[in-house]
């Protein structure tokens, strides 16, 4: 196994890992250079398992045993202490263990629907922690593929990542374009769109018929703002999941989960 110690957070070769926690320079390096980041062992071996491709790996050298498995002689292993590790990443890496991959083609929304029975549909979610739960419960709870409009975060952000635990990788999504006229398309793959808001006269989600339980499409906005008008006005029916005690609504990857739910209760397990 090929270890090169690094003792300079300015070494040229680990450019893929520098500077972490700013999100605005990850933006611009990672999707045009082609690459994501994977934190902590366990996710990096799903990552591997779902068939991407390693570039390279930057981690503790205390660790270096635990990815001996990982690694072939084509490569590069970077190894330093905590303290050069932080000086690169700008944070303390308390898992050890972090792996730059190629990212992959990403397929269209038309064979996401194609293969699916549910979908989410997410609207300017902006946040890589509730994307990640998101995305986690959608891996988890019986839904098929996820739908992002132009204006959501990168799944494949660290920060997704990780909250995802790595589930983002088991996981069909695509970009939907031309927002919202695109939802359109898919209507016409067999899709009943349901926009989930807090308002009082929504349907209860408990309440579908069968035919709209069929093949659920649920959208679901950002933390906050919620979807737009303009997906509201796109969609067929407005669901809501009922509140007691004056609470309004719930934080936006915890909805989308007891919606997964209850839209997959019935599945045989």
């Amino acid at each position: 196994m090929p270890v090169v110690p690094i003792t300079d957070p300015e070494d040229d070769r680990i450019a893929d890992y520098r500077a972490l926690t700013d999100v605005e320079l990850r933006t611009r390096w990672e999707p045009p250079n082609g690459l994501f980041i994977a934190e902590g062992e366990l996710v990096v071996r799903r990552a591997l398992r779902a068939g991407y491709r390693l570039r390279s790996l930057l981690m503790d050298s205390k660790r270096v045993d635990q990815v001996a498995d990982l690694v072939d002689a084509t490569t590069p292993l970077y190894a330093g202490d905590q303290a050069v590790l932080e000086a690169v990443t700008g944070f303390h890496v308390h898992r050890g263990v972090l792996a730059s991959f190629h990212r992959r083609p990403q397929p269209s929304a038309g064979e996401v629907l194609a293969g699916a029975r549910r979908i989410a549909v997410l609207e300017g979610m902006n946040s890589h922690t509730n994307l990640g739960a998101v995305f986690r419960s959608v891996a988890g709870l019986g839904v098929d593929g996820v739908l992002l409009s132009p204006t959501c975060a990168d799944p494949l952000y660290r920060r997704s990542v990780r909250v995802s635990m790595g589930e983002v990788f088991a996981v069909p999504y695509a970009r939907l374009e031309p927002w919202p006229s695109a939802l359109e398309a898919v209507r016409a793959a067999g899709f009943t769109l349901l926009a989930m808001t807090p308002a009082a006269d929504a349907v209860p989600l408990q309440r579908l018929t069968a035919a709209q339980r069929a093949r659920p499409a649920l959208m679901l906005g950002a933390e906050g703002p919620g979807l737009t008008r303009q997906a509201f006005e796109a969609s067929d029916l407005r669901v809501v999941i009922p509140m007691r005690r004056g609470v309004d609504s719930l934080n936006v990857a915890t909805a989308a989960a007891v919606a997964f739910w209850e839209l997959s209760r019935e599945d045989g397990l």
